[in-house]
């Protein structure tokens, strides 16, 4: 599923698919302390990154962000475990992220693209993500997309 690597750049900024390149504890301290996430193992970590399209921001070669996406690679895909580190939140690398995601060749064409949020829904719809049903719940749903070129 992600034994190709992909990049995007912008100013010393990247997005990578390359999971040799993230920081496994980095991820982990982060995840752990989050509400979706809290005290999730390290073993569980690292199995949730090798069954998903994991995304690693970095800056200078450090890590400052992470996303996945859970993926058949054909009808439906889920974003989960999306995250800035504090200290760079505020400059729009959050955006950049899920717009990065949003582009990733293997996520075009999808019927659904969903993802869970308590508190970021104006992030997600800013790129496309529509509030649905639970409340939190918001998809990308294109029911068209196997009768438009």
């Amino acid at each position: 599923m992600n034994d190709v690597p992909w990049e995007r750049r912008r100013a010393g900024t990247v997005v990578s698919t390359d999971r040799s390149r993230l920081d496994v504890d980095l991820v982990h301290r982060v995840l752990s302390a989050t509400y979706w996430a809290k005290d999730i193992p390290r073993d569980i970590v690292e199995r949730s990154i090798a069954g998903s399209i994991a995304f690693g921001l970095f800056e200078a070669d450090r890590q400052v962000g992470f996303a996945r996406v859970i993926t058949d690679l054909a009808t439906y895909a889920y974003l989960a475990d999306v995250f800035v580190v504090e200290e760079c939140r505020g400059r729009g690398l959050g955006d950049w992220l899920v717009e990065s995601i949003r582009l990733h060749p293997q996520l075009q064409r999808l019927r659904r693209f969903a993802l869970i949020t308590r508190d970021a829904g104006p992030l997600y719809a800013r790129h496309g993500f529509s509030a649905a049903s639970p409340p939190g719940y918001m998809e990308i749903v294109n029911r068209d997309v196997y009768v438009k070129p």
